[in-house]
């Protein structure tokens, strides 16, 4: 029973995870952003789940699939973007991938911009880059 559960809910996020592929892929093509890396931050910040909200030890909280942290409600809000809209899957995915970018723009494409993604404080973001490599490496995709 307990096996059960657990392939019906591994196929349930999976399911889910890439019922958002097209939002996915046409946000890292909009972004020019690596759709895996997309991905791998939907799962992570959220388990695939558009209504995730986290509260953070700092206490502040993260919303939607790719887990906007509320320090980024002022700037979003410049574009029409209010905390609510990051349940919208596609918005979160969007508004993911555009942090994401800019991310990359300060760091180059590298590493340190994926886990700068989640934090620049270096101890935090170091960690978070080995979760998202490690689902990466769950789902056997190559970004070479």
């Amino acid at each position: 029973m307990m096996y059960t559960r657990y392939i019906f809910g591994a196929a349930l996020t999976s399911l889910t995870l890439f019922a958002h592929a097209d939002c996915i892929d046409d946000a890292a093509q909009y972004h020019n952003v690596n759709p895996w890396i997309l991905r791998a931050i939907v799962q992570i910040e959220s388990s695939s789940n558009p209504n995730a909200i986290n509260v953070n030890s700092n206490s502040t909280v993260d919303i939607g699939l790719t887990g906007t942290n509320e320090i980024h409600f002022p700037e979003l809000a410049k574009y029409g973007i209010r905390k609510d809209d990051l349940r919208d899957p596609c918005v979160s995915v969007y508004t993911g991938a555009w942090l994401l970018r800019k991310k990359i723009a300060k760091y180059g494409n590298t590493w340190i911009a994926v886990g700068a993604y989640h934090s620049e404080t270096a101890i935090h973001r170091d960690v978070y880059i080995e979760k998202i490599k490690a689902q990466i490496k769950k789902w056997n995709v190559s970004l070479d």
